[in-house]
């Protein structure tokens, strides 16, 4: 008796899972008791940071540095232990691959191999669907951990008496509160943490020898 395949998995699982998330995590943003709330309960992880660095302008530059290194290193950690590079390059290989003998069949006019390769595609494609749902396997759990900070980050530069937020002097913007807006349309906080966040992520990847995403 013959077995029957096994079922697939679903292919929009995964980002449906991580749509869901980023739903959840933009309603605890926007409810101000809900918000608030998150921030006191990091504030208790979070809170000697702001205890240790004093509060100084120089200071909470440094606290987002960190935090910056913090976010990047267990988000490039989960990423390593929960995504299949090796797997992923293959398949980027097999695409490369596909797409250049594909294009020759073209050029040439061969129809039938364009239409044995047509079939192919199909496969390729829902392959690399498969590998597309992989990448959203750790943003949930990273989501999770991150938003807490980013939430605290907020909540705290936000009760700092008026003229009393710490400064950050940027390139062309000059001298900026960390809760003033900038070209960009964020908090001057938000594009240093982005800043430090990125740039510290590349060398903890390349350290990983994991690939970008």
């Amino acid at each position: 008796m013959a077995k029957a395949p096994p079922a697939k998995k679903s292919v929009g699982g995964g980002m449906m899972g991580f749509f869901i998330i980023m739903l959840i995590v933009m309603g605890a943003y926007s409810i101000t008791p809900i918000r608030d709330g998150i921030a006191q309960v990091a504030d208790i992880f979070l809170g000697p940071f702001f205890s240790i660095f004093g509060g100084e302008n120089h200071s909470w530059l440094i606290v987002i540095l960190v935090l910056s290194a913090l976010t990047g290193l267990y988000s490039s950690l989960l990423q390593k232990y929960t995504i299949d590079y090796e797997k992923m390059q293959v398949q980027q290989q097999k695409t490369k691959d596909f797409q250049k003998v594909f294009r020759e069949a073209q050029l040439s006019g061969d129809e039938k191999a364009i239409n044995k390769l047509s079939e192919r595609r199909a496969k390729l494609m829902e392959d690399q669907m498969e590998m597309s749902q992989e990448q959203f396997k750790p943003m949930g759990w990273i989501m999770i951990i991150t938003v807490p900070i980013w939430i605290w980050l907020y909540w705290t530069i936000g009760n700092f008496p008026a003229g009393a937020v710490p400064t950050i002097t940027f390139p062309y913007w000059g001298e900026l509160a960390l809760s003033d807006p900038t070209a960009l349309f964020l908090p001057a906080w938000i594009i240093w943490y982005m800043i430090c966040s990125l740039s510290l992520s590349q060398v903890i990847r390349k350290g990983l020898n994991i690939g970008g995403i």
